[in-house]
């Protein structure tokens, strides 16, 4: 297994001074990069085990930080802060550029050659730097099937990949529909997938705490949508020596 090096770093944004984990692949040379973003829950070790794995695989990996170094296990507690958070779309971008700033000015990073990965919220904010004209490589999202505001999706200029869970209570059908017509309407090349029988968070590991209605861990679903976000890295940001 290709060696990886590892480090916490601390940044100001949203007036907290967030703790990123950022892992760095083997070797000397700079290489392509992804943002992770993390549920509303924030950042967690499957997030830093995402850009582990992201560095094993040559990426430059920066899991961002949502709550000032907290974890938010409490459902009342973390919907308290995302919700409004994710009512404002130039608070989710100013996380997301100033987490962008730490891994553009990482030297092993190519500045030229970053994707935006995210998951719930983190998906939100990641969807709001191409919203907000931010030149990535790729987006990724599951459980982020936010809406922008009228127009300002036609400055996404790269291919855009979302998953969701088909019972998904908190991203349903409707939500589907107006992402769907939001991209297409701008002219983004996108893709949608839906997982069938799988609710909101598939993805994440269970938990050892309460969690809002309609979440649900599905392992096989959870494996596919990793493949299909380091499918759409490979596609997008392939990695070169």
């Amino acid at each position: 297994m290709p060696q990886i090096t590892t480090r916490t770093v601390a940044y100001p944004a949203d007036g907290l001074t967030m703790s990123g984990h950022l892992a760095l692949p083997a070797g000397a040379g700079r290489r392509p990069a992804v943002l992770v973003g993390p549920e509303g829950m924030g950042l967690s070790d499957v997030e830093r085990r995402r850009a582990d794995a992201l560095a094993e695989l040559g990426y430059v990996a920066l899991a961002f930080d949502l709550h000032g170094g907290r974890y938010l296990g409490d459902p009342e507690e973390m919907l308290a802060r995302c919700l409004p958070l994710l009512d404002d779309p130039g608070r989710m971008r100013g996380i997301g550029r100033a987490a962008l700033d730490v891994l553009r000015a990482e030297p092993r990073t190519d500045p030229g050659r970053i994707a935006a990965v995210g998951y719930g919220t983190g998906g939100a904010i990641a969807l709001e730097l191409g919203r907000d004209g931010v030149p990535l490589r790729a987006i990724g999202t599951v459980n982020a099937l936010t809406t922008g505001r009228p127009g300002e999706a036609a400055r996404i200029r790269c291919p855009v990949w979302a998953g969701v869970g088909s019972e998904d209570p908190i991203m349903p059908p409707a939500q589907r529909d107006a992402f769907a017509a939001e991209m297409q309407a701008a002219g983004v090349d996108w893709r949608l997938v839906v997982y069938g029988g799988a609710l909101h968070a598939f993805h994440h590991p269970p938990v050892g705490h309460p969690a809002v209605p309609g979440v649900g861990h599905h392992p096989r679903h959870a494996r596919r949508a990793w493949h299909d976000v380091v499918a759409l890295l490979a596609e997008c940001l392939p990695v070169t020596e």
